[in-house]
């Protein structure tokens, strides 16, 4: 009986860090609208954390498939397709948070450095400018 418990108390550990995790499927949130943006995939490779946007909620009269015509010319995505596109690269894990590396904000062309870190059921994400930032609240996707 206590080597069940112990055994079903392990299961349920490791469901509840799996649920943690910053790998999978996430919704960017638009800062002033509230509404969905895109889909993020996350996952793990060779130690760090990369990002690729998997979908994008059309707004009205704006290009269903954009590309990224306002990243630096220099930057290996400049007009390359969103949908597709890595924009969170080499997170590395320290602590409860992963940073070190930077992410891309499309409309704008601009790369942060970055970190994220789960909070509950949502993903913060955090772009640093200089000594300035801003923080996102992603939603874990279906």
């Amino acid at each position: 009986m206590r080597q069940s418990l112990l055994f079903l108390f392990l299961l349920l550990s490791l469901a509840a860090a799996g649920q943690t995790d910053v790998v999978g499927r996430w919704k960017t949130i638009d800062d002033n609208s509230g509404e969905a943006r895109s889909v993020v995939e996350i996952h793990e490779m060779n130690g760090s954390i990369y990002g690729r946007i998997v979908k994008i909620f059309p707004r009205p009269n704006l290009e269903p498939d954009p590309v990224c015509d306002k990243c630096h010319p220099e930057d290996p995505r400049y007009n390359k397709k969103i949908i597709g596109m890595e924009i969170i690269r080499n997170l590395k894990k320290s602590g409860s948070e992963y940073s070190g590396g930077d992410i891309l904000d499309p409309e704008n062309g601009r790369v942060y450095r970055s970190k994220i870190w789960v909070d509950g059921k949502n993903l913060k994400v955090r772009g640093y400018w200089g000594p300035f930032y801003r923080t996102q609240t992603w939603h874990r996707a279906d």
